[in-house]
């Protein structure tokens, strides 16, 4: 018997909407993390690209637990001498919320050129998008997660 391998042309990927409302982060970014890399599907397969679409709206209504408030710290440098940029959570939160969730996602996929593709994937919006209501004709292709 042959081992059968998933080819990345035969998928068809789907589309997934996730609201962030009210939701934690790192719960929020490992199912999107899965949803992108397509390990729910019963071939999964490494090194295939075989991943989905994922939407989440209401990224500046996410919550963190704890103290990481006004402890996390958020990096960002240009590489130039003393260019070194440090914010809190709340301060990213309240300039790019979007920033937040597409980091956390970032550090769950693969680094390399596939971790890559997933990414490209994603798209995260500040607030309830008008394209993306439920019950619509043209959106009947797409999916609304909710996570606990």
């Amino acid at each position: 018997m042959k081992t059968l391998f998933p080819k990345a042309e035969v998928h068809i990927p789907k589309w997934f909407i996730i609201d962030a409302t009210g939701k934690t982060l790192g719960r929020l970014a490992t199912e999107a993390s899965k949803l992108l890399r397509g390990k729910e599907i019963s071939f999964f397969t490494p090194g295939v690209n075989q991943g989905n679409y994922v939407i989440i709206i209401n990224a500046d209504k996410i919550e963190i637990s704890g103290k990481k408030k006004l402890q996390k710290l958020y990096y960002r440098n240009s590489q130039r001498p003393g260019s070194l940029k440090i914010e809190t959570f709340e301060q990213l939160k309240n300039r790019i919320p979007t920033r937040i969730i597409e980091q956390a996602v970032w550090g769950m996929l693969p680094k390399g050129v596939l971790g890559r593709n997933y990414y490209r994937r994603l798209y995260v919006y500040k607030e309830n998008h008008p394209k993306y209501k439920s019950g619509t004709e043209e959106n009947s292709n797409i999916n609304w997660i909710e996570i606990n």
